[in-house]
C-alpha cells in the first residue's frame, strides 16, 4: 500500500509541476526584455536582461485605454455575475427539488443540457441578440453569464438540496415561515458548501472569460483584463511581450489568492451537491 501511494504521490507531483511551469514561465519573462523573451524564453532572467518592474509600469500605462478601467469592469462583471448566479440559481434548485413536477424536471434536464452544448453554436446569434436587447455592457452581459452559468450551478444546487431533509423545512413552515423567509433562513445557509463551491468555479471562469465579453461588450467602451492584454500591440503589428506577460501575472494574482483562500471548500461542496436523493 505505502509503495501504491508513493508512486501515486510522485506522479501527482510531476502533473503539479507540469501546471505549474507555464504560470512559472510567464512570471519569469515578465522581469525580460521583450527582445529576450523572443529569443530565449524559458532561460532565467540575467543581469543582461532584466529589468524589473518595468514591464510592470509599461503595461498598465500602454496605450489609449487604461488597464484599471478593464480592472474595475472585469471586478463589476465578475461580482455581478457571480451574485446573480448563486442568487437564482440556488432558489431555482430548491424550487425544482421540491415541487418536483414535469415541468420542474423538464427544467432541470435542460439545465443539464445546457452544459453539454458548444458554445460555438450560439455565438455568432448570441451576438446579435445581445446587440437588439442592449446587453452590450457590464450590467448587460451579467445577464448572460446567469444564462451560461445556470446548468452547472442548477445541477449541483439540486443535488445537495435532496439531502437536505424535508422535515427542517416543515418544521420552519409550522412556526410560521413563509416560502421566501425559509429559503434565505433554513435553507440557504444549509447550502453553504456548494454555495462557495460553484461561487469559486464560476468566478475563475469570469474573471479569465475572454471569447463571451469580446463577443457581448462594446470593446470601444468596456474591455475586460483578457481583453486589455490582447489590444496589447504596437505601431504596425507590433506586440509588446514584457507588457503582455506582465499584465497576465498581475491578472493571475488576484484570482490564486481567491482560490487558495477557498479552495477546502471546493471538494466538500462537490461531494455534498453530488448526493442523490
Amino acid at each position: 500500500m505505502s509503495k501504491k501511494k508513493t508512486l501515486a504521490t510522485a506522479i501527482m507531483s510531476v502533473i503539479s509541476v507540469l501546471y505549474v511551469t507555464p504560470i512559472f514561465i510567464v512570471l519569469m519573462n515578465s522581469f525580460k526584455l521583450k527582445t529576450a523573451i523572443s529569443s530565449s524564453p524559458f532561460s532565467l532572467p540575467d543581469k543582461t536582461n532584466f529589468v524589473g518592474l518595468e514591464n510592470y509600469t509599461r503595461g498598465m500605462t500602454f496605450g489609449e485605454y487604461p488597464f484599471y478601467k478593464s480592472v474595475v469592469f472585469s471586478l463589476i462583471i465578475t461580482v455581478l455575475s457571480t451574485v446573480g448566479i448563486l442568487l437564482f440559481t440556488s432558489m431555482a434548485a430548491w424550487y425544482i427539488v421540491r415541487v418536483d413536477n414535469r415541468l420542474c424536471r423538464g427544467i432541470y434536464y435542460l439545465c443539464v443540457f445546457s452544459m453539454i452544448v458548444p458554445f460555438q453554436m450560439v455565438m455568432y446569434t448570441l451576438s446579435k441578440t445581445a446587440d437588439t436587447l442592449s446587453l452590450n455592457n457590464p450590467l448587460g452581459i451579467a445577464v448572460v453569464y446567469l444564462g451560461f452559468g445556470a446548468g452547472l450551478a442548477v445541477f449541483m444546487f439540486s443535488g445537495f438540496v435532496k439531502s437536505i431533509p424535508l422535515e427542517i423545512e416543515e418544521a420552519a413552515n409550522i412556526d410560521g415561515c413563509g416560502p421566501i423567509r425559509t429559503f434565505f433562513g433554513i435553507v440557504l445557509p444549509i447550502m453553504k458548501p456548494t454555495l462557495i463551491s460553484v461561487c469559486i468555479l464560476e468566478t475563475m471562469w469570469i474573471w479569465n472569460d475572454y471569447l463571451l465579453p469580446y463577443l457581448v461588450l462594446d470593446i470601444k467602451k468596456y474591455r475586460t483584463i483578457p481583453i486589455h492584454i490582447q489590444y496589447l500591440n504596437g505601431s504596425y503589428g507590433q506586440v509588446d511581450l514584457g507588457a503582455i506577460m506582465a499584465l497576465i501575472v498581475l491578472s493571475i494574482i488576484p484570482i490564486v489568492i481567491f482560490y487558495f483562500t477557498c479552495q477546502k471548500h471546493i471538494i466538500k461542496g462537490i461531494m455534498a451537491g453530488a448526493v442523490k436523493g
